[in-house]
């Protein structure tokens, strides 16, 4: 190994390490503001959910941090050899500018088979443990859904609101139902001087009885012949009420799974159970809905399968883009290289996940990658010859 390997390969992992702390300890927060803050400060979760959800998401958010991290210490340590002259130097002591970049080819490929290893294995059970984490904190009291004080708004089609809680005693309680623009569901606004709730966890609903109740509202619409009357409104009064029943069970299933929570295994055995049916000639409208839609299901888990290997390779494909582009920044301050490695970085993962290939086109997901790689040999060419 020569005395520039250890020199340029040193500088770009020192660069990159102190990158990927910094980027990760702004994407953990992020994700902590986003999701863990309303546990702890509407719902009252334990202060421990904190430390077990940062450790789960880390993972998750080295799959971007270190790509990005690595593009911009290519770019500072570049930028800063190219304005120090240091590049000149080199090549007049007969190092090709090709031998300069390949301990960064090295480290970049490196990286990615590590990011590989994280996109295969560790990332889809660390995006699984974070569903867990936020589906087991609700449950553990689905009644802090209804905490007084806050105008709520976790059910479908139902906002709530009340004065005062104990618990399970709800106090000057107010419930908007909403019903559909067809009007196929209730409409209606309830009023209650106290609200008791008892959980039922094993079918995932919330059972209100109420007390010194007004109830207003529309009832649905259940033939085409009430759909062209006028609705016919009611009011009811009642000292003692059991009529509603909020689910939680749309949100907080545990049969609501997310492709990125799957190994590879699992979304290749859940796209097998999405194949295309066979088909006559004389096919229904009902059955040609229902095979476009096992079809978009099945091409989704597939893109989530090649997504994975995509990403994993941002390190090789900014390795190439990022030696170019670093020699052209050739000034002193940092600004320039984290500017263009913002830029890239952001381009790079928002066209990959615009891309949403039809079955059999899934190679269209590499096309971020072969742009950087084709860039990258284009402006280097470019630069051998100045």
């Amino acid at each position: 190994m020569r005395i520039s390997d250890r020199y340029i390969g040193r500088h770009v992992l020192t660069g990159t390490l102190f990158a990927i702390v910094l980027l990760s300890l702004l994407l953990v927060l992020g994700n902590v503001f986003k999701q863990i803050r309303p546990l702890l400060v509407e719902f009252g979760a334990p202060i421990w959910v904190l430390g077990e959800f940062t450790l789960s998401v880390l993972p998750v958010s080295l799959i971007f941090t270190i790509p990005w991290a690595f593009l911009s210490a290519v770019l500072l340590v570049f930028g800063r050899l190219s304005s120090d002259n240091e590049l000149n130097a080199f090549r007049a002591a007969g190092v090709s500018l090709a031998r300069l970049s390949a301990p960064v080819i090295a480290i970049g490929t490196a990286l990615s088979l590590f990011c590989l290893w994280l996109n295969l294995g560790v990332a889809p059970k660390a995006s699984k443990e974070v569903e867990d984490i936020v589906r087991s904190t609700l449950i553990r009291d689905p009644r802090t859904l209804l905490r007084a004080g806050v105008d709520q708004s976790r059910f479908k089609n139902i906002r709530v609101y009340s004065e005062n809680d104990n618990g399970e005693v709800f106090e000057n309680f107010h419930i908007f139902k909403m019903g559909s623009q067809d009007g196929g569901e209730d409409t209606a606004y309830i009023h209650a001087h106290t609200a008791t709730t008892v959980n039922d966890s094993e079918k995932q609903e919330i059972r209100l009885k109420f007390t010194e109740a007004y109830v207003e509202g529309t009832p649905a619409r259940k033939s085409d012949e009430e759909s062209q009357s006028t609705p016919q409104e009611f009011v009811l009064l009642s000292d003692e009420l059991e009529w509603m029943l909020l689910n939680y069970s749309r949100d907080f299933s545990k049969d609501k799974v997310k492709p990125k929570t799957l190994t590879n295994p699992e979304l290749d055995a859940i796209a097998d159970n999405f194949k295309p049916l066979p088909l006559g000639p004389k096919a229904t409208k009902a059955e040609l809905k229902l095979q476009k839609a096992r079809k978009k299901i099945r091409e989704r888990y597939l893109a989530e399968k090649t997504r994975r290997y995509t990403s994993s390779f941002a390190c090789l494909a900014f390795a190439f883009i990022g030696i170019p582009l670093g020699m052209k920044a050739r000034r002193r301050d940092t600004s320039t290289g984290l500017i263009i490695s913002l830029g890239i970085g952001a381009l790079y993962f928002l066209a990959s996940s615009m891309i949403e290939p039809s079955e059999g086109m899934a190679y269209l997901l590499w096309i971020p990658n072969i742009l950087c790689v084709a860039l990258g040999f284009f402006f280097f060419r470019r630069a051998r010859f100045r």
